[in-house]
């Protein structure tokens, strides 16, 4: 199977297509395709072909890559200590002082994150023009974390999958601008997020 990578040098190149193929250096040839150095209007780069044998498991990132949406999902959604606790309860109380019913869950849990799903029938308000409320209730979990003494965890709201498309769309976003910067060799000024 070949793949194709670009990188800023050969070397990065060949580590970013190990890191995505998940293979060692020596389980894959290298063919590079194109180079371009450094110049006053240019910018350098390598463009690369990798060359794997068989039917290699692969962790491509590319638009048929599985979606973002793959995180290691828990199966007890349910708190499992006091923190969670106290967040999930902080996190209610917040929206019903709002005016809003919500049914809160905890969905993901990671080293350093923590994933905190609401279910509600005024999704749509809590997400806000363009996340903008989800982010403010998100900034104060975080803040309400660092008061119980856990500042090394970042919370995470989410409610209706809301941040996991917006972060697909975003990688889509990405995906087909650099195509585009590739096809047209020009730089592609996108509007402020």
């Amino acid at each position: 199977m070949t793949y194709e990578y670009e990188g800023k040098t050969e070397k990065e190149a060949i580590e970013k297509a190990a890191q995505e193929l998940g293979l060692e250096r020596d389980q894959f040839d290298v063919e590079i395709l194109e180079t371009q150095k450094n110049s006053l209007f240019k910018k350098g780069f390598v463009k690369i072909r990798v060359h794997t044998e068989g039917n290699t498991p692969v962790a491509k990132n590319d638009y048929s890559a599985e979606p973002v949406s793959t995180r290691a999902r828990v199966a007890n959604p349910i708190p499992q200590d006091e923190f969670e606790q106290k967040l999930i309860d902080f996190v209610t109380q917040v929206i019903q002082k709002m005016g809003y019913e919500v049914k809160v869950e905890i969905m993901f849990r990671e080293e350093r994150k923590l994933g905190i799903k609401l279910q509600s029938d005024s999704s749509s308000i809590l997400i806000g023009r363009k996340g903008k409320n989800l982010d403010a209730l998100q900034l104060l979990m975080n803040v309400y974390a660092g008061h119980l003494g856990r500042e090394d965890i970042r919370i995470i709201l989410d409610t209706e999958n809301y941040r996991i498309r917006r972060e697909e769309s975003l990688v889509r976003l990405a995906y087909t601008t650099a195509d585009k910067v590739r096809s047209y060799r020009k730089s592609i000024l996108l509007e402020p997020m």
